[in-house]
């Protein structure tokens, strides 16, 4: 088999929408965010291999339960399992790093980042309330051996410290170790959009964690692609799921956000998804643009918005969904071939 440098889609020629993308064209390009990821990939006892992996999306680099971010969700289809989702969409703050793993690591995931979090913040839970992590999760059970629960609540703590505004690493990597799209290897792609109106300036960055989706359910011929032939699928795949990670600079409430989410649903339909029955499909969004202090005397707090009706919101729409099908696009177009659990094979999808 032809072995397939990892590129990221634009530099296989196939350019996605209209609006240009960041200088990174990933999640990090909105300014003030960090990824980190920690990749697990050995054997473990009696023949099984861990095959899986922690992300964390931080929507800044300072204390996050201190200054928190206005936030939304959106679930395109509910067969998946997170934590901390019913109390973003109740009041609208996002207050912890938004961390992806595994399905089974839920727990352990959600451990690791609260020790985390009770380290930088000795109020909670003593002068102050608690805090609401965000965890999400798909499952790489065919690759990884998810019932010997690998990861532990270090690795999240370790993933992170290690977050960073690079370029963030895309394909085979953390949380996207194990997980397979469309029958080829997926895992953690993202992208970005700029997004004018006169002289303000917004980026629309966008992280995936791809994990669905069927051989013949994959849109190539709309990219003007075909795999090569000898490469093989893999057998029966799952319906699988998506968790998709929207940041923007962009000045927009809880509700709008929730709007913005709602259209990385056409992203993902453009590549071939239809929401299966057994999908996970799940949109967690933020904005930086303002940051909102856990302590406030004043019981007014004031903050600038963008319109409805103006037109750069249909900007910003149409900037969520390029970004999201550009990014899972990245995830197919530069993961690796990899070899999971009993000597399962994920193999890469090989662009011509």
């Amino acid at each position: 088999m032809i072995k397939r440098e990892p590129k990221k889609i634009r530099q296989r020629g196939i350019v996605i929408g209209r609006h240009p993308v960041g200088k990174k064209n990933c999640i990090t390009d909105v300014e003030g965010v960090k990824v980190g990821h920690v990749t697990l990939d050995h054997p473990l006892e009696d023949g099984e291999y861990a095959c899986t992996g922690v992300s964390a999306i931080l929507p800044h680099g300072d204390n996050l339960f201190q200054q928190k971010v206005v936030g939304a969700s959106y679930v395109l289809n509910g067969f998946g399992k997170t934590t901390g989702l019913v109390q973003v969409d109740e009041l609208g703050l996002i207050e912890s790093p938004i961390m992806l793993s595994n399905t089974f690591a839920i727990p352990a995931v959600t451990q690791g980042t609260l020790e985390y979090m009770l380290e930088q913040n000795p109020d909670i839970g003593e002068t102050t309330g608690t805090i609401n992590l965000v965890v999400g999760e798909c499952n790489d059970s065919r690759l990884n051996s998810i019932r010997k629960l690998p990861i532990q609540p270090k690795h999240a703590i370790e993933c992170i410290q290690k977050a960073s505004s690079d370029i963030s690493s895309e394909g085979a990597v953390g949380a996207g170790k194990g997980m397979i799209c469309f029958g080829f290897k997926g895992g953690i792609g993202s992208s970005s959009r700029i997004v004018q109106d006169g002289d303000a300036v917004y980026i629309v960055g966008c992280l995936v964690l791809s994990n669905f989706g069927r051989k013949e359910d994959f849109q190539s011929e709309h990219y003007k692609v075909e795999g090569k032939s000898e490469v093989p699928t893999f057998p029966k795949p799952a319906d699988g799921s998506i968790m998709i990670v929207l940041a923007t600079d962009a000045p927009l409430s809880s509700r709008q956000l929730k709007r913005l989410a709602k259209r990385c649903g056409i992203g993902l339909g453009r590549t071939g998804s239809h929401f299966s029955n057994g999908s996970g499909d799940i949109v967690i969004a933020f904005s930086t643009a303002h940051r909102i202090p856990h302590n406030l005397e004043e019981s007014l707090e004031t903050r600038k918005q963008l319109r409805d009706d103006h037109s750069v919101m249909n900007d910003l729409f149409l900037g969520a969904v390029e970004a999201t099908e550009e990014a899972i696009l990245n995830s197919l177009s530069q993961a690796v071939t990899t070899i999971g659990r009993m000597g399962n094979t994920a193999y890469a999808y090989q662009f011509e």
